[in-house]
């Protein structure tokens, strides 16, 4: 049996170099962790008064005050919190790790909230060493007969505690800086760290720099609150001016009436905002509210689209404030910044423990006071409840996109350009996420209009009865899509038994750039046939996970085939006579027998050739482009991808080169004709629009002859 050795000993000439330098990664955090300690003071004496056991004055009023000295390089942190006796600051500060706030919460635990307590650990205050040479603390405890303690630490562990001079229940702590840290003692970056880590803090704080010049301001004399100090008092003589009355004849009128004025020194103002907004229930909030609030916190002039209000209390308390905001460019979207709260300390931006990945292309506001926090405030333990608080903010986006799209559509149509990036991505990192709004993803048609996939794949039925001669075009709607089988057949709900099975994946057409696939468009909106936009760089992916998910339907990109409704009925050996002679005359032109060549009549006779690839092959190229391995104009075939040149035997010059493939300008006309296809399909690589346009110069040479 293993034998105890009683209790293992910490040294505290050890451990104290470790809390100064490693316990804390930012130095200015001091900062929070010494203001956190004041209203955290403040708290406690408030709650004493609530209770009984205290009676705090009536013209008390909390707050801290923060003094920067950069001419005798000190700081001074001063509260009229609840103070401590000489046997607490023993207890409190002497003793490392000891929780002031803990034993506060143990011995009124059947009476006091302890919701705004924010000090845990009992090491914030030595966050002060970090930064000073000697941290000195003056108070005096708000019982009755305490006396005023002094006590100074020069950053070893001896320490000296005497009687001391203190006015007035509070503590006030000075840190004398160190020579690499006066920067701490400057006004202008003392106020950028308090508005960093305490602008939403539940105390007052105010920052004042000594030795300053007295400032002053005028104010109307009905408006001198008690605590103004008068300098003096002005009379403001009343204004006239000479004015026509009714009668055509002038007279003195007063425009504005004497006053009486008050020139007082300027009122102290907080630096931070004691009740943020994201504490409010959302009904007692404005949009007016929202979009001051987004703009003071995240410095956007730019209004956000829409935001969420997290407020809940079971079985976890979190309130926060998520907004959507407005994206310029795709690039913009991955810079969003959420910002993360512990009783409104903050702790850090965008702690991925929390805020779920694709979340972080919001900007928002999130406040759990009970989070797992590590010892410096600054990360998260490793906890099992953490992921519930991620899923929960998952589920309720979820939920406001959602509710959104079933009751305000048209403001979820307006929206969807800037938010559906982040949309697709979170279904891609998010099963559960993708699960919830499968049915509430848009897709933006060719009409600018926009359906969800299940609007979208609703008129297969109808398109089934169509095809078998018993439906009509009033019966499917013009803005319905047509959606074929994977073959290019019209869908129906099954095969006739006497027939092979056939693929009956319904085929939803997309396009990647309105421009360069116009040609395309053109043709299915001629025939009636619709198809989605998916232009942005994440939509390749997306399609990809959503065809692996629902097995019903297939993405093809509209350039990816020749439906069968964009052909007109032809006889079918002419065709393939057609076929062999064009495949012939373009392979010895272009030099490529691995092209494959198609003879169709287009119900379009102003087309006289299309390029298309393989919806695998041309996945495969969007592949190689986003890892860098290809560019504009890069040949598909490169890889083995299925190209298919199609050429119309309604055309004229089709039937030219049908007629005369004898022509000493064939190879011209081959090569012109392949170039114009792929021109419709993607940009030219620089060789070869160098090449097509010398071409392009020949051939009206040759017509002008």
């Amino acid at each position: 049996m293993a034998e105890k050795h009683g209790s293992l000993s910490i040294n505290s000439d050890n451990i104290f170099p470790v809390i100064k330098k490693w316990l804390y990664s930012d130095h200015d955090i001091f900062y929070r962790e010494l203001v956190s300690n004041g209203c955290d003071a403040i708290t406690k004496l408030k709650k004493l008064d609530m209770m009984g056991e205290y009676e705090l004055p009536a013209e008390y009023k909390p707050k801290v005050e923060i003094e920067v000295d950069p001419d005798a390089k000190t700081l001074t942190f001063t509260d009229n919190g609840l103070g401590m006796t000489a046997d607490e600051v023993e207890e409190y500060i002497n003793q490392i790790a000891f929780s002031g706030a803990n034993d506060f919460l143990e011995k009124y635990k059947d009476k006091a909230n302890d919701d705004q307590i924010i000090g845990h650990f009992g090491l914030g205050f030595y966050s002060a060493f970090m930064v000073a040479d000697s941290v000195h603390i003056d108070t005096l405890s708000y019982q009755d007969g305490a006396s005023a303690v002094h006590w100074e630490c020069d950053g070893g562990t001896e320490f000296s505690m005497t009687d001391g001079i203190k006015e007035g229940v509070g503590t006030k702590i000075t840190l004398h800086l160190n020579e690499d840290c006066l920067e701490f003692a400057n006004e202008y970056r003392a106020r950028e760290v308090i508005e960093k880590y305490c602008s939403f803090m539940p105390i007052p704080i105010f920052l004042k720099k000594a030795n300053a010049e007295t400032e002053y301001e005028t104010i109307d004399a009905a408006d001198k609150l008690d605590t103004d100090t008068v300098v003096e008092t002005i009379i403001e003589e009343a204004k006239t001016e000479e004015k026509e009355n009714e009668n055509g004849e002038k007279e003195i009128v007063e425009i504005s009436p004497k006053k009486e004025k008050l020139k007082i020194v300027k009122r102290p103002v907080p630096l931070n905002d004691t009740a943020p907004l994201w504490g409010k229930t959302p009904k007692d909030c404005t949009d007016e509210e929202y979009k001051a609030f987004y703009r003071k916190v995240f410095l956007d002039y730019k209004e956000p689209l829409f935001w969420i209000h997290l407020n809940m209390d079971y079985p976890f308390n979190l309130k926060g404030i998520l907004y959507f905001p407005k994206i310029n460019t795709e690039y913009d979207s991955i810079e969003g910044t959420i910002k993360l709260y512990n009783n409104q300390v903050f702790v850090a931006d965008n702690i991925k423990e929390v805020i779920p990945e694709f979340l972080m292309l919001l900007k928002g506001v999130i406040d759990c006071p009970d989070l797992p926090l590590n010892v410096s405030r600054s990360a998260l333990q490793n906890d099992g409840f953490v992921k519930k608080i991620s899923d929960y903010i998952t589920k309720k986006v979820a939920d406001k996109l959602i509710g959104m799209c079933k009751t305000d559509k048209e403001s979820y149509e307006k929206y969807w350009d800037d938010i559906s990036p982040f949309i697709k991505f979170g279904c891609l990192k998010d099963e559960k996420f993708c699960d919830k709004m499968n049915d509430y993803i848009l897709f933006k048609d060719i009409n600018d209009k926009y359906l969800t996939l299940p609007e979208w794949l609703k008129p297969v039925e109808e398109e089934s009865k169509e095809s078998e001669g018993e439906g009509n075009e009033e019966a499917r709607g013009e803005d319905a899509p047509i959606v074929e089988n994977a073959d290019g057949t019209p869908a129906t709900d099954g095969a006739p038994e006497d027939e092979e099975p056939k693929d009956d994946r319904s085929i939803i057409y997309y396009v990647t750039d309105l421009n360069q696939q116009g040609q395309y468009i053109k043709m299915f909106k001629e025939q009636d046939m619709n198809a989605v936009i998916l232009n942005h760089n994440i939509d390749t992916s997306f399609i990809s996970q959503l065809e692996r998910r629902n097995e019903k339907y297939k993405f093809m990109r509209i350039d990816a085939d020749l439906t069968e409704s964009l052909k007109e009925e032809s006889n079918e050996e002419e065709l393939k006579a057609a076929t062999e002679t064009l495949t012939e005359l373009f392979h010895k032109a272009l030099g490529n027998d691995k092209l494959k060549v198609k003879a169709e009549k287009l119900k379009d006779s102003n087309i006289s050739s299309i390029l298309t690839l393989s919806e695998e092959g041309r996945r495969m190229q969007d592949m190689m482009k986003m890892y860098s391995m290809g560019g504009a104009g890069m040949d598909a075939s490169m890889f083995g991808a299925d190209q298919t040149l199609t050429l119309n035997t309604g055309h004229e010059l089709v039937s030219y080169l049908l007629e005369h493939k004898d022509s000493e300008h064939i190879t011209d006309f081959c090569e012109q004709l392949y170039d114009l296809a792929r021109i419709s399909n993607q940009p030219l690589a620089p060789e070869a629009m160098a090449k097509f346009i010398a071409r392009s110069n020949k051939i009206m040479l040759l017509l002008a002859n």
